[in-house]
């Protein structure tokens, strides 16, 4: 699969000026090659103010200027170029969020195996080789071993260095996603109030992999297959001859029943663990029939939660 540094653009919904951007202050970060100039982009042309690689240093002084100049959404991207100051970023997060300004940091991971092919495809040197000095250099012990070895090196640091960052953040796994899908999904959460619980139902296939970025996932492979008719193959969970169809087996009624009252009891939980953002991954071979119903159903069922995305992993890759 292609690098989200390097697909086309297609279509997607975004925010307008008559949409509400509930994030005034949005944090990307992340796993170098996860995609952060593909969010920057995205979150650009939203209307939000850009700055890359902003020290933590500099964050309350660049926000307290931002002030003066009047209230606009602003994106900082944060990564490993500023390890020096990555401790210090932490608490102030807290600190604004004690203050009540609405910051969400959005943390852009990505499988190993994805980010070593971005890497070979794009010829880019990882930022821990090539920026950050001797010591580390020494650590990663370039000298005398091949390319492969070393990125591999580079990028086992970078994520034991970016740790607790990832902790505290908005987790996407862009492992899989095309820039498109990306752009989307980025637009989706700064126009949700980051302060409340957000319920994200998302559909996959296992044959994929299943997503870093689920908090709860739910295999659906044991249900009734709608791929073995061959009317409904080319169809997918969206389409009402496969609701339907799926719809009349006891089997997904009691999996439907079964993961809706797991959530009902425990949503008010999740909730006052503090959390902002809840992603339920329902996933079957392909993603393309019994995940994808499901995850419609389920959206429909727990609409009344409040702030509720659903995503469609494989079917959004079309």
């Amino acid at each position: 699969m292609s690098s989200p540094e390097n697909e086309a653009t297609t279509p997607a919904p975004s925010p307008t000026a008559d949409t509400p951007v509930h994030s005034d202050v949005v944090l990307v970060t992340g796993m170098s090659g996860g995609g952060k100039s593909v969010v920057m982009h995205a979150l650009e042309d939203a209307g939000f103010f850009c700055v890359d690689n902003l020290p933590a240093e500099l964050l309350l002084e660049f926000l307290n200027l931002e002030k003066l100049r009047g209230k606009r959404h602003v994106a900082i991207a944060v990564d490993v170029r500023s390890v020096g100051s990555l401790p210090l970023l932490l608490p102030l997060i807290k600190k604004l969020r004690t203050e009540g300004v609405p910051v969400r940091s959005i943390f852009l991971d990505a499988n190993t195996e994805a980010l070593m092919r971005r890497f070979s495809e794009t010829r880019r040197p990882h930022p821990l080789r090539q920026d950050l000095g001797q010591e580390l250099s020494q650590q990663l012990q370039i000298e005398g071993e091949d390319q492969h070895r070393a990125l591999l090196d580079a990028i086992t640091l970078e994520r034991e260095l970016l740790s607790a960052l990832r902790v505290e953040s908005t987790v996407l796994d862009t492992s899989q996603l095309r820039p498109a899908q990306l752009r989307a999904w980025v637009r989706d959460l700064v126009v949700v109030d980051g302060t409340t619980l957000t319920l994200v139902f998302q559909s996959f296939a296992f044959k994929h992999g299943v997503p870093s970025d689920a908090d709860l996932v739910f295999d659906v492979r044991v249900l009734p297959n709608p791929y073995y008719d061959r009317e409904l193959r080319p169809l997918t969970g969206r389409d009402a001859p496969v609701a339907d169809y799926l719809a009349a087996q006891p089997e997904v009624d009691l999996m439907m029943g079964q993961i809706s009252g797991f959530l009902a009891t425990w949503l008010p939980s999740y909730a006052a663990d503090q959390r902002s953002y809840l992603t339920v991954a329902i996933g079957c071979t392909g993603g393309q029939h019994r995940s994808v119903f499901l995850v419609e159903a389920l959206a429909r069922k727990f609409a009344s939660h409040g702030q509720v995305l659903k995503r469609h992993r494989e079917l959004d890759a079309r």
